[in-house]
């Protein structure tokens, strides 16, 4: 199984009067974990994009566990939970820079054509990622 990392520094505009990062970043802090365990597979979510394929996000799931605050550093852990040939559920676990779990969470996806979000066999279209996948989740 392979576990991606990406890290992140903290950027004031991501924190909220709390001094803490505003929850919802943290979101896109999974999405760039996703793209980056993507690349790290050898694929572009945006060739796929390119190709007419979008993967929406069909359900999301996070547990806050400690707040992560501005000028500290922010370790995203990503790998496939699970994956059925047309689902996908990532799972994620974010660490601060003193290795204490800040979030941990899951995304799961479906991919569909961009122009009618009809779902599509990634076995078929993408026989590559397929494998990868196949190969590389939980």
């Amino acid at each position: 199984m392979l576990v991606s990392k990406k890290t992140i520094d903290v950027r004031y505009a991501e924190t909220d009067q709390m001094g803490v990062v505003y929850h919802a970043n943290y979101l896109v802090w999974m999405e760039l974990g996703r793209t980056q365990l993507i690349e790290d597979l050898g694929f572009r979510y945006a060739d796929m994009e390119n190709d007419g394929i979008i993967s929406p996000v069909m359900d999301i799931q996070v547990s806050y566990k400690k707040p992560v605050r501005y000028g500290e550093k922010a370790i995203i852990h990503t790998w496939i939970e699970e994956y059925d040939g047309l689902r996908s559920v990532y799972g994620y676990e974010i660490y601060t820079e003193d290795h204490e779990l800040a979030l941990s969470g899951t995304s799961k996806h479906v991919c569909v054509k961009k122009d009618s979000f009809r779902p599509i066999s990634v076995k078929k279209h993408f026989p590559d990622w397929h494998e990868a996948y196949m190969n590389e989740k939980k």
